[in-house]
Protein backbone atom coordinates (compact mmCIF):
# COMPACT_ATOMS: atom_id res chain seq x y z
CA UNK A 1 0.00 0.00 0.00
CA UNK A 2 1.15 3.52 -0.77
CA UNK A 3 -0.25 6.65 0.92
CA UNK A 4 1.02 10.08 -0.09
CA UNK A 5 -0.10 13.44 1.31
CA UNK A 6 -0.22 16.21 -1.30
CA UNK A 7 -0.68 19.78 -0.04
CA UNK A 8 -2.80 22.30 -1.90
CA UNK A 9 -1.34 25.74 -2.60
CA UNK A 10 -2.90 29.20 -2.72
CA UNK A 11 -3.21 30.43 -6.29
CA UNK A 12 -5.40 32.55 -8.53
CA UNK A 13 -7.01 32.06 -11.91
CA UNK A 14 -9.44 33.72 -14.26
CA UNK A 15 -9.69 37.44 -13.50
CA UNK A 16 -7.95 37.04 -10.14
CA UNK A 17 -10.20 34.49 -8.41
CA UNK A 18 -8.45 33.18 -5.29
CA UNK A 19 -8.24 29.38 -5.09
CA UNK A 20 -6.51 26.44 -3.44
CA UNK A 21 -4.95 24.24 -6.14
CA UNK A 22 -3.62 20.69 -6.36
CA UNK A 23 -2.18 19.56 -9.69
CA UNK A 24 -0.07 16.75 -11.11
CA UNK A 25 0.98 18.02 -14.51
CA UNK A 26 4.73 17.60 -13.99
CA UNK A 27 4.72 13.85 -13.38
CA UNK A 28 1.10 12.99 -14.24
CA UNK A 29 0.87 11.80 -10.65
CA UNK A 30 -2.90 12.22 -10.34
CA UNK A 31 -3.72 10.26 -13.55
CA UNK A 32 -6.48 10.24 -14.85
CA UNK A 33 -7.07 13.49 -12.94
CA UNK A 34 -5.05 16.58 -13.78
CA UNK A 35 -5.98 19.28 -11.31
CA UNK A 36 -8.38 20.17 -8.52
CA UNK A 37 -9.23 23.75 -7.55
CA UNK A 38 -11.18 24.76 -4.45
CA UNK A 39 -12.87 28.15 -4.15
CA UNK A 40 -13.91 29.08 -0.62
CA UNK A 41 -14.49 32.66 0.46
CA UNK A 42 -17.20 34.96 1.76
CA UNK A 43 -15.30 37.99 0.41
CA UNK A 44 -16.66 38.95 -3.05
CA UNK A 45 -13.29 40.51 -3.90
CA UNK A 46 -11.91 36.96 -3.95
CA UNK A 47 -14.33 35.59 -6.57
CA UNK A 48 -16.41 38.45 -8.02
CA UNK A 49 -14.42 38.93 -11.25
CA UNK A 50 -14.99 35.29 -12.20
CA UNK A 51 -13.54 33.51 -15.21
CA UNK A 52 -14.15 35.53 -18.40
CA UNK A 53 -14.17 33.83 -21.81
CA UNK A 54 -11.22 31.46 -22.29
CA UNK A 55 -10.45 28.33 -24.39
CA UNK A 56 -9.83 24.67 -23.62
CA UNK A 57 -8.81 21.60 -25.59
CA UNK A 58 -8.17 17.99 -24.59
CA UNK A 59 -9.82 17.87 -21.16
CA UNK A 60 -13.09 17.43 -19.33
CA UNK A 61 -14.06 19.56 -16.35
CA UNK A 62 -16.42 18.84 -13.49
CA UNK A 63 -17.61 21.77 -11.39
CA UNK A 64 -19.34 21.07 -8.06
CA UNK A 65 -20.81 23.87 -5.96
CA UNK A 66 -21.50 23.47 -2.24
CA UNK A 67 -22.47 27.11 -1.62
CA UNK A 68 -23.10 29.95 -4.05
CA UNK A 69 -23.27 29.67 -7.80
CA UNK A 70 -21.64 30.18 -11.22
CA UNK A 71 -23.08 30.63 -14.69
CA UNK A 72 -21.58 28.92 -17.75
CA UNK A 73 -21.75 30.33 -21.28
CA UNK A 74 -19.91 28.99 -24.32
CA UNK A 75 -19.39 29.59 -28.05
CA UNK A 76 -21.96 26.90 -28.85
CA UNK A 77 -24.70 29.01 -27.28
CA UNK A 78 -25.02 26.91 -24.14
CA UNK A 79 -25.94 28.84 -21.00
CA UNK A 80 -26.76 27.51 -17.56
CA UNK A 81 -26.21 28.14 -13.89
CA UNK A 82 -24.97 25.73 -11.26
CA UNK A 83 -25.79 26.52 -7.64
CA UNK A 84 -25.56 25.02 -4.14
CA UNK A 85 -25.62 21.24 -4.28
CA UNK A 86 -25.38 21.08 -8.07
CA UNK A 87 -22.70 20.14 -10.60
CA UNK A 88 -21.73 20.85 -14.19
CA UNK A 89 -19.80 18.69 -16.63
CA UNK A 90 -18.01 19.94 -19.72
CA UNK A 91 -15.99 18.11 -22.35
CA UNK A 92 -13.74 20.51 -24.23
CA UNK A 93 -12.86 17.96 -26.89
CA UNK A 94 -11.12 19.64 -29.84
CA UNK A 95 -12.03 23.09 -28.60
CA UNK A 96 -14.46 25.16 -26.57
CA UNK A 97 -14.49 28.81 -25.52
CA UNK A 98 -16.49 29.48 -22.38
CA UNK A 99 -16.89 31.74 -19.38
CA UNK A 100 -17.79 30.99 -15.77
CA UNK A 101 -19.11 33.99 -13.86
CA UNK A 102 -20.47 34.18 -10.29
CA UNK A 103 -24.23 34.33 -9.79
CA UNK A 104 -23.86 36.36 -6.60
CA UNK A 105 -22.36 39.66 -5.48
CA UNK A 106 -21.78 38.72 -1.85
CA UNK A 107 -21.94 35.80 0.56
CA UNK A 108 -20.11 32.47 0.79
CA UNK A 109 -18.80 30.89 -2.39
CA UNK A 110 -17.57 27.33 -1.96
CA UNK A 111 -16.98 24.90 -4.76
CA UNK A 112 -14.56 22.78 -6.74
CA UNK A 113 -13.44 22.38 -10.31
CA UNK A 114 -11.82 19.13 -11.35
CA UNK A 115 -9.87 18.64 -14.59
CA UNK A 116 -9.88 15.14 -16.08
CA UNK A 117 -7.57 14.07 -18.89
CA UNK A 118 -9.19 12.88 -22.10
CA UNK A 119 -7.52 9.85 -23.67
CA UNK A 120 -5.65 10.55 -26.92
CA UNK A 121 -8.40 8.91 -28.97
CA UNK A 122 -10.99 11.39 -27.66
CA UNK A 123 -9.07 14.67 -27.45
CA UNK A 124 -10.42 15.93 -30.77
CA UNK A 125 -14.04 14.85 -30.33
CA UNK A 126 -16.95 17.29 -30.36
CA UNK A 127 -17.29 19.44 -27.23
CA UNK A 128 -20.24 18.84 -24.90
CA UNK A 129 -21.78 20.27 -21.73
CA UNK A 130 -24.37 19.28 -19.10
CA UNK A 131 -25.83 20.73 -15.90
CA UNK A 132 -26.64 18.25 -13.12
CA UNK A 133 -29.43 19.53 -10.88
CA UNK A 134 -29.84 19.06 -7.17
CA UNK A 135 -32.59 16.48 -7.70
CA UNK A 136 -30.08 14.25 -9.51
CA UNK A 137 -27.56 14.48 -6.65
CA UNK A 138 -29.21 13.17 -3.49
CA UNK A 139 -27.41 12.58 -0.22
CA UNK A 140 -27.16 8.87 0.68
CA UNK A 141 -27.07 7.88 4.34
CA UNK A 142 -24.14 5.84 5.58
CA UNK A 143 -23.64 4.97 9.23
CA UNK A 144 -23.09 8.38 10.86
CA UNK A 145 -22.12 9.86 7.47
CA UNK A 146 -23.61 11.16 4.22
CA UNK A 147 -22.46 10.53 0.66
CA UNK A 148 -23.27 12.38 -2.56
CA UNK A 149 -22.02 10.63 -5.72
CA UNK A 150 -21.61 12.95 -8.70
CA UNK A 151 -20.05 10.53 -11.17
CA UNK A 152 -19.17 6.85 -11.38
CA UNK A 153 -19.77 4.69 -8.33
CA UNK A 154 -18.38 3.97 -4.86
CA UNK A 155 -18.91 0.95 -2.62
CA UNK A 156 -19.14 1.58 1.13
CA UNK A 157 -19.73 -1.26 3.57
CA UNK A 158 -20.73 -3.56 0.66
CA UNK A 159 -23.38 -1.16 -0.68
CA UNK A 160 -22.77 0.52 -4.05
CA UNK A 161 -23.86 4.09 -4.76
CA UNK A 162 -23.92 5.57 -8.28
CA UNK A 163 -23.96 9.08 -9.67
CA UNK A 164 -25.52 10.52 -12.85
CA UNK A 165 -22.24 10.88 -14.77
CA UNK A 166 -21.19 7.39 -15.86
CA UNK A 167 -18.78 7.98 -18.75
CA UNK A 168 -15.97 10.02 -17.28
CA UNK A 169 -12.42 9.33 -18.54
CA UNK A 170 -10.63 6.51 -16.79
CA UNK A 171 -13.94 5.23 -15.38
CA UNK A 172 -13.56 8.09 -12.93
CA UNK A 173 -15.80 8.42 -9.89
CA UNK A 174 -16.37 11.59 -7.87
CA UNK A 175 -18.24 12.03 -4.59
CA UNK A 176 -18.67 14.32 -1.60
CA UNK A 177 -18.58 12.60 1.79
CA UNK A 178 -19.47 14.24 5.10
CA UNK A 179 -18.53 12.34 8.25
CA UNK A 180 -20.08 13.19 11.61
CA UNK A 181 -17.92 13.09 14.75
CA UNK A 182 -16.92 9.52 15.53
CA UNK A 183 -17.93 8.22 12.09
CA UNK A 184 -16.25 5.20 10.51
CA UNK A 185 -16.72 3.93 6.94
CA UNK A 186 -15.13 1.18 4.86
CA UNK A 187 -14.52 2.04 1.20
CA UNK A 188 -13.94 -0.83 -1.21
CA UNK A 189 -12.27 -0.22 -4.56
CA UNK A 190 -10.31 -1.88 -7.34
CA UNK A 191 -6.58 -2.06 -6.69
CA UNK A 192 -5.90 -0.78 -10.23
CA UNK A 193 -7.51 2.55 -9.38
CA UNK A 194 -5.89 5.68 -8.08
CA UNK A 195 -7.86 7.01 -5.11
CA UNK A 196 -7.62 10.66 -4.07
CA UNK A 197 -9.28 12.27 -1.06
CA UNK A 198 -9.25 16.05 -0.70
CA UNK A 199 -10.26 17.20 2.78
CA UNK A 200 -12.09 20.52 2.68
CA UNK A 201 -13.22 20.59 6.30
CA UNK A 202 -11.99 19.09 9.56
CA UNK A 203 -9.65 16.10 9.77
CA UNK A 204 -10.03 12.47 8.81
CA UNK A 205 -8.01 9.29 9.11
CA UNK A 206 -7.36 6.93 6.20
CA UNK A 207 -5.96 3.56 7.30
CA UNK A 208 -4.45 5.35 10.28
CA UNK A 209 -2.99 8.27 8.28
CA UNK A 210 -4.33 11.65 9.43
CA UNK A 211 -5.25 14.18 6.75
CA UNK A 212 -6.07 17.81 7.52
CA UNK A 213 -8.08 20.46 5.74
CA UNK A 214 -6.83 21.58 2.30
CA UNK A 215 -4.71 18.46 1.96
CA UNK A 216 -5.08 15.66 -0.57
CA UNK A 217 -4.17 12.06 0.08
CA UNK A 218 -3.30 9.65 -2.74
CA UNK A 219 -3.76 5.95 -2.12
CA UNK A 220 -2.63 3.18 -4.46
CA UNK A 221 -2.53 -0.63 -4.34
CA UNK A 222 -5.19 -1.04 -1.68
CA UNK A 223 -8.52 -2.84 -2.08
CA UNK A 224 -10.23 -1.43 1.02
CA UNK A 225 -9.83 1.72 3.08
CA UNK A 226 -10.92 2.46 6.62
CA UNK A 227 -12.00 6.11 6.79
CA UNK A 228 -12.86 7.74 10.11
CA UNK A 229 -13.15 11.14 11.75
CA UNK A 230 -13.09 11.92 15.46
CA UNK A 231 -14.27 15.52 15.09
CA UNK A 232 -16.26 15.38 11.84
CA UNK A 233 -15.01 16.24 8.36
CA UNK A 234 -15.87 16.75 4.71
CA UNK A 235 -13.91 15.40 1.77
CA UNK A 236 -14.07 15.05 -1.98
CA UNK A 237 -13.42 11.46 -3.15
CA UNK A 238 -11.86 10.83 -6.55
CA UNK A 239 -11.22 7.40 -8.03
CA UNK A 240 -10.07 6.46 -11.52
CA UNK A 241 -8.02 4.06 -13.62
CA UNK A 242 -4.80 5.74 -14.89
CA UNK A 243 -4.73 6.37 -18.64
CA UNK A 244 -0.93 5.98 -18.65
CA UNK A 245 -0.51 8.36 -21.57
CA UNK A 246 1.96 11.18 -22.11
CA UNK A 247 0.78 14.59 -20.94
CA UNK A 248 1.76 17.87 -22.59
CA UNK A 249 0.28 20.92 -20.88
CA UNK A 250 0.16 24.64 -21.56
CA UNK A 251 -2.41 26.81 -19.80
CA UNK A 252 -5.91 25.65 -20.78
CA UNK A 253 -4.67 23.02 -23.26
CA UNK A 254 -3.75 19.41 -22.36
CA UNK A 255 -2.56 17.14 -25.17
CA UNK A 256 -0.07 14.29 -25.60
CA UNK A 257 2.80 16.03 -27.40
CA UNK A 258 4.33 19.49 -27.58
CA UNK A 259 3.50 19.59 -31.31
CA UNK A 260 -0.18 19.18 -30.45
CA UNK A 261 0.08 21.97 -27.89
CA UNK A 262 1.70 24.23 -30.48
CA UNK A 263 -1.14 23.40 -32.87
CA UNK A 264 -3.76 24.23 -30.23
CA UNK A 265 -2.14 27.61 -29.57
CA UNK A 266 -1.96 28.34 -33.30
CA UNK A 267 -5.58 27.27 -33.82
CA UNK A 268 -6.73 29.58 -31.01
CA UNK A 269 -4.71 32.51 -32.30
CA UNK A 270 -6.09 32.00 -35.80
CA UNK A 271 -9.67 31.57 -34.60
CA UNK A 272 -9.98 27.94 -35.70
CA UNK A 273 -9.78 26.15 -32.32
CA UNK A 274 -13.48 25.33 -32.35
CA UNK A 275 -13.81 24.46 -36.06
Amino acid sequence: MSIQIIPSRPSSDGAGVKIQRVHGFQNNGLDPFLMLDEIRSDNPDDYGAGFPAHPHRGIETLTYIRHGGFEHQDHLGNKGGVQSGEAQWMSAGRGIIHSEMPLQKDGLMHGFQLWLNLPASEKMKDPDWQDIGRDQLPWHSLENSELKVIGGEFTFDKETFSGPLQQLPGQAAVADICLNPGAEARLEQSEECTLLLYVYEGKLSVNGQTVGAQQMIKVTSESALEISSETGSGALLLSGIPLQERVAHYGPFVMNTQAEIDQAIQDYQQGTLTD
